[in-house]
């Protein structure tokens, strides 16, 4: 799950798309805390960007001042949420290639078939892909296809051929944003409607025409002053000319209408509507029938028992609330959040989930003190931070914990762009809700059920009998999936903690605070073993995984082999090679 953006102002004399692209990086920050870029595009057709890992106020410096390096009347931005592949600077977007026509790219989702699109790339487009990200082989991929018309300049109908080509080829859920140089915009979304995307219009600063802007959520455009938001469908695709009305083409065929089902129950804010539902009045609803799951659950003098309902903040708010008022139960906010911290699933690490959630939450002893307590939470993921939590209820001196989660058991792998966890890391994946409840300490755990949370979505829908993509509770995914995607996305899974352990052995090495262990890997790398853990290395591969034009022999599965006897250490900080980044510069660097 990323977050993306797009902004055409009308007047061509405008040079703050940057300044407006940036305030909205703020208002979808929750959507991707790994890093974040900007790319513009000035008179003449010049593009300039800039990007790196981090948050957006240390990309573009505290005050903003970065943004003044961004002229231009267009542009589009990026918020990154690691999924499969490294989380390496060199990954952060928006992607560039300046063949053909020059093109900025802007991507939140998965593809599942990305070892088919690298080989393809690779021996018949000779297109070189120089990171792991899925993003860099669409726009590849589209870039390709927009080659082939042979044009000097392309018009809309030679851009929506060339996406209906891509389409063909790619697999997997996306929502796009991308920039011709001099050209304008394009927006498209999968053809399921897994990942969300929007559009819309204000008048311009002098009043001659309308500005554009797209968001993967209507809260940007609402803060912006943009109206007239809807949803870009699914298979369809828009562009976008300076001083024109967009121009909308479906691109392939809609084959369902299902959009990803964890944006409401998590990922997206609650003042945002994605595909006609507000993600406000679905929590809503999710308490409400979670109420009426706990009335089931749990037998009258567990019922009784209960003295107050407790959200676990923030998202679960308004969920919890709905719950309390069903049970006719005393609502409180317990537990006090630190807003400056990042969301503890995706650290890297059990312990410092663990340590993560405590820098993250204070309980506030009053509220918990000789109480039993209902805690209400979002989902539960790898159970880490429900453990901590009960904790500290129960240091906090709750009497009981009970448990109950808004979304039902995650048991199965996320493979549209939010990486969850490997299934073997989900609790409820080989656990039931007894053994679940004893893992993490609570009295008692009950879940939403699947029917339930679909409905509660649903009933709010504009359309009737709406789907949802909800394979993370069931298996089913709304997409193919081909044998054996699994099996390499715990691979990739793999290599990317191994990067990231690695990483930390040096800086703990760097710092004098390293252990045997540390020193080891820091020394001589890491390898995954057959359980999935990180471990200090062995001995070294001779050969390393991965694509290279021009180097070695080719192999069955579509890599080359590599010159050189010997691998050489990642290097802590890989850069893109195109325009500039923020790591190019020094942060310290008075402009």
């Amino acid at each position: 799950m990323c977050g993306i953006l797009a902004l055409i102002h009308a007047n061509a004399s405008e040079t703050s798309a940057a300044g407006e692209l940036h305030e909205a990086l703020y208002l979808l920050q929750h959507r991707g805390q790994d890093a974040c870029g900007i790319s513009t595009c000035a008179a003449g057709g010049k593009i300039y960007q800039c990007k790196g890992n981090g948050m957006a106020a240390k990309v573009f410096r505290d005050d903003g001042s970065r943004v003044a390096d961004l002229p231009g009347y267009m542009g589009i931005g990026h918020l990154r949420y690691p999924t499969a592949g490294s989380s390496a600077n060199a990954e952060a977007q928006p992607f560039y290639v300046n063949s053909p026509y020059g093109i900025c790219f802007a991507h939140n989702g998965n593809l599942i078939n990305a070892s088919e699109l690298k080989r393809f790339l690779d021996y018949e487009a000779h297109r070189h892909i120089n990171t792991e990200s899925d993003s860099e082989l669409m726009l590849n991929i589209f870039a390709n296809e927009l080659n082939e018309t042979g044009k000097a300049r392309v018009n809309d109908k030679d851009i929506f051929a060339a996406l209906s080509r891509m389409y063909k080829r790619c697999v997997g859920g996306w929502a796009c944003t991308a920039m011709l140089a001099g050209f304008g915009l394009i927006g498209f979304r999968d053809s399921y409607g897994i990942r969300p995307l929007v559009i819309g219009s204000r008048p311009s600063s002098n009043g001659a025409g309308l500005d554009w802007m797209m968001a993967s959520e209507s809260v940007a455009l609402d803060q912006r002053g943009f109206t007239n938001i809807i949803d870009i469908r699914p298979g369809q695709a828009v562009i976008i000319e300076r001083g024109h009305e967009p121009v909308f083409g479906q691109v392939q065929e809609p084959i369902r209408y299902a959009p990803d089902i964890f944006e409401y129950v998590y990922f997206a804010r609650p003042d945002t509507v994605i595909d006609g539902i507000s993600v406000h009045s679905s929590r809503q609803n999710m308490g409400y029938k979670l109420a009426e799951t706990i009335r089931r659950r749990l037998d009258t003098e567990d019922l009784k028992d209960i003295d107050v309902v407790i959200p676990i903040p923030e998202t679960s708010n308004t969920s919890a609330s709905c719950v309390a008022e069903r049970l006719n139960k005393p609502y409180c906010q317990g537990f006090i959040k630190n807003r400056y911290v990042f969301r503890t699933f995706i650290m890297p690490g059990q312990k410092a989930r663990e340590k993560g959630v405590r820098r993250k939450l204070n309980a506030m002893r009053t509220e918990f003190e000789g109480k039993n307590v209902l805690l209400v939470d979002d989902s539960i993921v790898r159970g880490t931070t429900s453990r901590e939590i009960v904790n500290m209820a129960q240091e906090a001196g709750a009497r009981k914990v009970y448990f109950a989660s808004c979304a039902p058991r995650i048991t199965h792998a996320h493979i549209y762009g939010i990486d969850l966890a490997s299934p073997s890391e989900l609790i409820a994946h080989h656990r039931d809700e007894e053994s679940i409840a004893k893992h993490i300490g609570a009295v008692k755990v009950i879940f939403q059920t699947l029917d339930d949370l679909k409905a509660a979505c649903a009933e709010l829908s504009p359309r009737p009998n709406q789907e949802f993509e909800v394979g993370v509770f069931c298996g089913s995914y709304v997409t193919p999936v081909h044998a054996g995607y699994f099996e390499h996305l715990e691979r990739v899974r793999g290599e990317t903690k191994k990067l990231k352990v690695v990483e930390r052995a040096r800086e703990a090495v760097a710092n004098g605070s390293a252990g045997d262990e540390e020193i080891q890997i820091a020394r001589n790398g890491a390898e995954v073993d057959e359980k999935g853990q990180v471990v200090p290395a062995t001995m070294r591969d001779s050969v390393l995984e991965g694509s290279s034009n021009g180097h070695g022999q080719g192999q069955a599965n579509g890599t080359r082999e590599q010159d050189g006897d010997e691998e050489s250490a990642p290097p802590r900080a890989r850069m893109d090679i195109s325009l500039h980044n923020f790591h190019d510069f020094r942060h310290d660097r008075q402009d």
